[in-house]
């Protein structure tokens, strides 16, 4: 160890960082093999702090280790002395994953042997300043016409030639220019390879026949990005399979690709018709339109030669161990692992053939995944007729798919299908569930999913994410584009005893902050509604005998006069007086109310469940069906919306001022309007 040390200290690594490299043993293991590889062609002192730094970053960087001597001779004999040249090595070496390497291409790649004099920059910059306007981005065009070039020289240069040409920057040069936003990948798509270029792939595994397939690839594509998602047909799609539409659809359309709905139906056993449909249904509603409808029954034959070819290589087997066997990561190794492999290939044949009772046979793949699962199955029994391909193949094959999960809710069709048939929610479209069809139903708009899923951004691995983030992004959403409209979810009665009987017309603008893009009307009459909650007899912020309130959007400020009462004593009218606000004191409050309202029923929705975890039973020891609120749907039957609202179609949204935003409900008839809760005004922890 002290001696390893001592080695990276000689290349000029500070103690600290040497110290700290070798924690790292993979990295730790490269440098040591560079720094040697490099002092058998200099000697033991022959090893620069410059060069240093290149073998360093040479060891972090590199993937394939098979290449490290390669590069470390390239350091030491000073082919590669920049950062610049180093970035060039490692892509080059990264794209021609074959052996050998042609000396010659990796030279021209690199830029070995090429110095560009101050001169040369000097020339150049001058020239292209009086090839192009000074708008232009002279460092960038002079970085591109000298690409080996000192960045900072050029930079100097261009610095040097503008000020001589313009003069000292002026107040209005130094002003800092608004960004443009534009679609910027993030996360994993960063690291996605360009078409063709599997092989980058970290741990991707090159035969002899990839370079060949790959460039087959590309005649057909003609290097164009394809996507696909591939929904298994078997339920209704959630919030997690937004995630994958977004992503995949996203990504072909900011790289001016197309995207496939594929729908993955392998498993006969639970699919229906109506599914195939409903997920159209929602990549559409989302604003997608696939390129092609495609189904991986079409390549079943296909997939049977596959699996033919593969037991024939020696890389698969038919095993007859029982699915409770193969569960979980430690399952017991199949004892018909090494079977021959004409054997395989004739229970295979008979597999197809129906010979076997379900359960009974599995071809399984000789691999270990990479979650360390041993040889998965690959192809099961299923006497179930495919909605395409009918019985023509007993065997299918069976793949598991990844999601986004939230907090309060489950996505698994599985549970959900479970609080359906419980009664604890009416369908999959409740508006309590995170399915695609029950977020538009309690109106979530499509902009918003797609917002949020963009926000969450896409990894490897499975994440869980607050509702609240996606209920941000609803707000968002609606501010921007849900008409206003008043509403009272708890009438209280108030007589204006000095207004005249006829009654007014007032006109509201849709969106108060933004009057030019329009209003409507409302009648303004002696009777009016007010929300109860905004009367109180004393100590009130709002409404009471000692204190007025403005009325939104009427001009005028009401005080009471009379407070009635039933018999039990609870407040039934009020009665009250009123005067213009250009000449009354400037209440402290504006409440709004409804005039001649439209009665309705309003469906307030609450988090479903109680606890954060419902599927763990850390958190909810009975299971995820002990753990519904009981209070997750409140039902006003008798609620009052202002006439804005009629002629209303299902699925318009609006915000009921100082309520919340609401949705027009599928329910609804000419003859009764329902609203659904989408989101309050103000984020609620305690809430949806």
């Amino acid at each position: 160890m002290a001696d390893t040390l001592t080695l990276f200290t000689s290349i000029g690594l500070s103690e600290q960082k040497a110290k700290e490299t070798l924690k790292n043993e993979a990295l730790s293991s490269a440098l040591k093999d560079a720094i040697t590889q490099a002092q058998h062609v200099h000697g033991v002192s022959g090893v620069d702090k410059a060069m240093g730094v290149l073998l360093y970053n040479m060891a972090s960087r590199l993937k394939d280790t098979k290449r490290l001597a390669f590069l470390s001779d390239s350091i030491a004999q000073r082919k590669i002395c920049t950062e610049l040249q180093l970035t060039a090595a490692l892509d080059f070496v990264k794209s021609h994953p074959q052996d050998p390497i042609n000396q010659k291409e990796f030279d021209e790649a690199c830029g070995v042997g090429l110095v560009i004099t101050p001169e040369q920059i000097e020339d150049a910059v001058t020239l292209l300043r009086a090839v192009h306007s000074v708008t232009v981005d002279c460092c960038k065009e002079a970085r591109s016409a000298l690409k080996w070039a000192d960045g900072k020289v050029i930079k100097n240069e261009v610095d040097m030639q503008v000020l001589h040409l313009l003069g000292p920057k002026t107040e209005a040069d130094l002003e800092k220019k608004p960004k443009v936003r534009q679609f910027k990948l993030k996360g994993e798509s960063l690291k996605f390879h360009k078409p063709g270029e599997n092989y980058t792939t970290e741990g991707y595994v090159v035969t002899p026949n990839t370079m060949a397939l790959l460039k087959k690839h590309l005649e057909i594509t003609g290097g164009q990005i394809r996507t696909r998602f591939p929904p298994e047909p078997n339920g209704i799609l959630h919030i997690g399979h937004a995630k994958a539409i977004n992503f995949n659809f996203g990504y072909a359309k900011a790289n001016n690709g197309i995207c496939f709905l594929r729908y993955d139906d392998t498993n006969p056993e639970k699919e229906e018709e109506k599914y195939f449909t409903a997920i159209k249904d929602m990549v559409e509603w989302l604003g997608y339109k696939p390129y092609a409808v495609t189904h991986a029954s079409d390549n079943f034959q296909q997939l049977y030669d596959l699996a033919v070819d593969l037991i024939r290589r020696g890389h698969a087997y038919v095993c007859h161990q029982k699915g409770e066997e193969l569960k979980g990561h430690n399952a017991p190794p199949s004892p018909w692992r090494d079977r021959p492999i004409e054997e395989s290939l004739v229970l295979f044949e008979r597999m197809k053939k129906g010979l076997f009772a379900e359960g009974e046979a599995t071809l399984r793949m000789k691999m270990v995944m990479e979650d360390g699962k041993m040889d998965p199955v690959a192809y099961r029994i299923k006497y179930t007729p495919h909605h395409c391909t009918g019985d023509e193949c007993i065997v299918n094959a069976f793949w598991e798919y990844g999601r986004l999960n939230l907090t309060y809710t489950v996505v698994s069709k599985r549970k959900i299908i479970k609080l359906v048939e419980s009664g604890i929610v009416r369908d999959w479209d409740d508006p309590r569930l995170f399915t695609l069809t029950a977020l538009r139903r309690r109106g979530f708009p499509p902009e918003a999913i797609n917002n949020f899923c963009a926000r969450v951004g896409v990894t490897v691995s499975q994440t869980t994410t607050e509702p609240h983030l996606l209920e941000s992004c609803v707000r968002d959403v609606l501010n921007d584009t849900a008409p206003r409209a008043m509403a009272v979810l708890e009438p209280l009665k108030v007589t204006i005893i000095n207004l005249p009987e006829n009654s007014l017309v007032l006109r509201v603008p849709d969106f108060p902050a933004n009057e030019a893009q329009g209003s409507h009307t409302v009648p303004f009459t002696r009777t009016i509604f007010i929300e109860q909650s905004d009367f109180r007899e004393k100590g009130y912020k709002r409404l009471t005998p000692e204190q007025p309130v403005g009325l939104r959007h009427a001009g005028y400020v009401i005080s009471v006069q009379k407070v009635i009462k039933d018999a039990q004593g609870k407040v039934v009218e009020l009665e009250v007086s009123c005067c213009s606000s250009d000449t009354a004191e400037k209440p402290k409050a504006f409440i709004h109310w409804v005039s001649q309202p439209v009665k309705c029923e309003v469906r307030l929705y609450e988090r479903l469940f109680q606890h954060k975890h419902p599927e763990d039973p850390s958190e909810v020891p009975n299971g995820f069906l002990s753990d519904i609120n009981p209070n997750s749907l409140q039902v006003i039957s008798s609620a009052l919306v202002d006439t804005s609202v009629k002629g209303a179609k299902v699925f318009d949204k609006f915000q009921f001022e100082r309520v919340g935003y609401f949705s027009l409900d599928p329910d609804s008839t000419a003859d009764k309007l329902i609203f659904n809760r989408t989101v309050t005004l103000k984020e609620d922890p305690g809430k949806i």
